[in-house]
């Protein structure tokens, strides 16, 4: 039996792991899984493991108020460190390119412990866009012993730097699993729990919080966001506000006073999946929404300048619109000036097709019983 630690620390890591977490644990007598969270969303974390029935075995807490980048990897390094003076790890899964996946690569590596990266090769190809995720996830590629790429286009951003193609898979995208992961019963009470907002034909999601979006852009943003709300009163926009003043703020001053426009605390992955399947329109710089939406038909315009998800706007099922007033207001227009009915898409999510996680375990099983020969 192999001792295989996944560590995470975001809701989006929850989410896209939760899938493999869930495949390995199906099969004990191969895999002991020991799940880390490191917290660094610590309620939307352990709330969203919740929602798929799973717990951390290990919460290394290591958040604390007005971190800087450098004080939040030193202890998440150490904290992490611990771990391995505990336990003999055989691997180590990470997932994306958070903070909590650098420092999970980077200790595995000092300690020659082989590192799995779920959802790797996504590529924008300016350091700081995104901001600083681009980078997390090109150093974590350096050590990586196997490479889970969700599409072609990300193996092949992996071939062109030098990874060797022994290491590299391609997988699909594990976000698309967990869709099908949640029951019946929890999506029931995600339509509850939206009772008292209009959730019909003209509901447009909107969610906004990337660090590069902060300052000035976010100022454009909400410009022609409020220009939307005057011109489409009769749709409903709902904003799930991210607790960062640097947003929640801004927000709240200039979208607060509109009766058609719905201000939400941070929502719980179901929730926002069944407001994803409803909507009519969704604004966003989130990268797990660029991935999910496709699955529902829903346009989806990418409020960044540059994405490592080129495979959505490839397909049409997404458009750039960066922080520009003019494109987001073009393209907004463009579906909520038509039904719901005429603005539907029916191209296949190019993302995946549900079944990653069993394609994962596969590989790490002949990866394991390789090494073992």
């Amino acid at each position: 039996m192999k001792n295989v630690l996944i560590v995470f620390g975001t809701r989006p890591e929850v989410i896209k792991l939760a899938p493999v977490i869930i495949e390995l644990k199906k099969y004990p007598e191969k895999y002991n899984v020991i799940v880390c969270n490191t917290e660094q969303q610590k309620e939307l974390s352990n709330q969203t493991l919740k929602y798929f029935n799973l717990s951390a075995d290990i919460n290394l807490d290591c958040m604390r108020n007005n971190q800087s980048l450098a004080e939040v990897q030193t202890r998440i390094l150490s904290e992490l460190d611990k771990i391995f003076d505990k336990f003999k790890i055989d691997a180590t899964i990470v997932q994306g390119d958070t903070m909590t996946v650098l420092c999970g690569a980077l200790i595995s590596y000092y300690r020659k412990v082989p590192v799995f990266h779920v959802e790797a090769g996504l590529r924008s190809y300016d350091i700081y866009e995104p901001f600083p995720e681009e980078i997390m996830r090109q150093m974590t590629s350096r050590v990586a012993e196997l490479n889970f790429a969700p599409t072609e286009k990300n193996k092949n951003a992996l071939l062109k730097e030098n990874i060797s193609e022994d290491k590299i898979f391609v997988t699909g995208n594990t976000v698309i699993d967990a869709l099908f992961c949640l029951s019946d019963e929890v999506l029931a009470k995600a339509s509850s729990f939206f009772n008292d907002i209009n959730v019909d034909d003209k509901l447009v999601l909107i969610t906004a919080h990337r660090r590069e979006n902060h300052g000035v852009r976010i100022d454009r943003i909400l410009d022609a966001i409020e220009y939307l709300v005057k011109e489409y009163s009769d749709h409903t926009f709902v904003i799930p506000v991210h607790p960062n003043p640097n947003v929640h703020d801004k927000i709240y001053a200039r979208l607060s006073k509109y009766s058609c426009v719905k201000l939400l605390a941070p929502l719980d992955y179901p929730y926002l999946v069944y407001l994803m399947k409803n909507a009519k329109l969704i604004l966003t710089d989130s990268g797990g929404i660029q991935e999910e939406a496709p699955s529902f038909g829903c346009p989806t315009l990418v409020m960044r300048y540059e994405t490592e998800r080129q495979e959505g706007i490839d397909a049409g099922v997404s458009v750039l619109v960066g922080a520009d007033y003019d494109k987001i207001i073009e393209f907004s227009e463009e579906i909520l000036s038509k039904p719901k009915a005429d603005t539907r898409l029916t191209v296949q999510n190019p993302y995946g097709n549900g079944k990653s996680a069993q394609v994962i375990e596969k590989i790490i099983n002949n990866y394991f019983l390789a090494s073992s020969l």
